[in-house]
């Protein structure tokens, strides 16, 4: 699943920008914050810790930066290969497209069966329906950010 914005500022400067996992809490309508771990950055094999809420739950997980290619592609992997997030950078006249990406991988799928068992369809449909309407909330806040300056 994805979904792009176009968004006025260069490749470079916006790539900073979202490959501060720092700030995806103010941009994201789950995620209200990330921190890295043990001083790491933005650099492939990089872990950092994200702080989720929904009504009722707050968890946290552990991600793996997987791609991290400045003004091109930032990426990571959460629970050690369960689901992949990604941003992709093009640049377009006056800016770059920034599109968001998110797949379950097979190990993502198989633990949701694991842990809850019949469950396991309606869990993961959960998962998908937040990405769905959490993909474009997220890309607007982004956009509205770096915009602004």
């Amino acid at each position: 699943m994805s979904g792009s914005i176009f968004v006025a500022v260069p490749p470079d400067e916006l790539y900073v920008l979202v490959s501060d996992v720092t700030r995806m809490g103010q941009w994201s309508p789950i995620c209200r914050a990330c921190w890295w771990d043990d001083g790491a950055g933005p650099t492939v094999g990089a872990w950092f810790t994200g702080r989720n809420e929904i009504p009722g739950r707050t968890w946290e997980t552990r991600s793996q930066v997987v791609a991290a290619d400045p003004g091109r592609a930032f990426a990571w992997e959460v629970n050690d290969g369960w689901v992949f997030w990604g941003y992709e950078f093009e640049a377009q006249q006056g800016g770059t497209r920034l599109t968001e990406n998110w797949e379950f991988l097979p190990k993502g799928l198989a633990g949701f069966r694991e842990v809850f068992g019949a469950a396991a369809d309606a869990e993961i449909e959960k998962r998908r329906a937040a990405a769905e309407t959490g993909i474009p909330a997220t890309l607007a806040a982004i956009k509205k950010t770096a915009e602004s300056g």
